[in-house]
């Protein structure tokens, strides 16, 4: 039985279907692929820089099936970005001391503070996903944990974080062409685990968790981007767009003006 969350009439979630099939055409990338890259990548640049001068906070979160091409985009994202602004959180099981707390507990020290930008490698949407299809939490848990999750990206978004969520979809072909490369790779194949091959055996109950997901989380504050991850080019473009997209709305990009004092300074050491 398909068991579904019904957020009540006054929730803000964004009513705005999300079919992933929608999103799975694999069309190639029509333009200068290194070119567009390298200017998304420069635009990127200037929008960390804007954080950290206008000590703004973003967080990005990155969601999606097992070689969707996640790790690749997020590697090309953060390219030009300082390493002191940023930090890159690849989320794996709980430990033993955080399984002893709430689900959202390990996030909280992993939020960005003022001028800095945190990008989630897989995030705390595990438990309406991973948790619920693989039984690793109760029913009653995961039903909870879209209202819970809802209001802890409110919390964010209201207190001035900025919130981009993408999730990468690929399909069964793609994914099974990936991971057959992966480990006909040597220097790949440590990436492929026995998970890979559990969830991939569950792809229909992760289809059903991934479309109630979006139902009750496609909030006004985190909506949700599908990014088709057929072909690796054009997703890189689409991710990275999206990225730039989001955060130059909420954030000035202006160049800053220059520090009086450093410029007085400057006019003693130079002339």
């Amino acid at each position: 039985m398909r068991l579904l969350h019904h957020p009540r009439p006054d929730d803000p979630v964004t009513r705005m279907s999300i079919d992933l099939p929608d999103f799975q055409s694999g069309a190639r990338y029509r333009g200068n692929y290194s070119d567009d890259l390298a200017a998304l990548q420069e635009r990127l640049g200037r929008i960390l820089v804007a954080h950290i001068v206008h000590k703004r906070r973003s967080l990005i979160v990155c969601e999606g099936w097992d070689a969707a091409g996640k790790g690749g985009a997020i590697k090309r994202l953060t390219a030009e970005w300082d390493p002191r602004a940023f930090q890159v959180w690849p989320i794996k099981a709980p430990t033993p001391e955080e399984k002893a707390r709430h689900f959202l507990w390990r996030f909280w020290s992993k939020l960005p503070g003022a001028g800095e930008i945190a990008v989630f490698d897989r995030s705390w949407y595990g438990r309406v996903l991973v948790e619920r299809v693989e039984g690793f939490a109760s029913e009653a848990e995961w039903r909870r944990a879209y209202d819970e999750i809802n209001e802890f990206e409110a919390q964010q978004s209201y207190d001035g974080t900025t919130i981009v969520k993408l999730f990468f979809h690929v399909t069964r072909e793609t994914q099974d062409a990936r991971l057959k490369a992966r480990l006909d790779h040597p220097w790949k194949r440590w990436k492929v685990t026995a998970e890979d091959f559990r969830n991939r055996a569950r792809r229909d109950d992760y289809l059903a968790a991934a479309s109630d997901m979006f139902e009750c989380t496609n909030t006004r504050w985190g909506p949700w981007t599908v990014i088709d991850g057929n072909n690796k080019k054009a997703a890189r473009i689409a991710a990275l767009t999206a990225v730039a997209e989001a955060l130059e709305a909420a954030c000035p990009v202006e160049p800053p003006e220059s520090d009086p004092e450093v410029e007085k300074l400057a006019r003693e050491a130079f002339g």
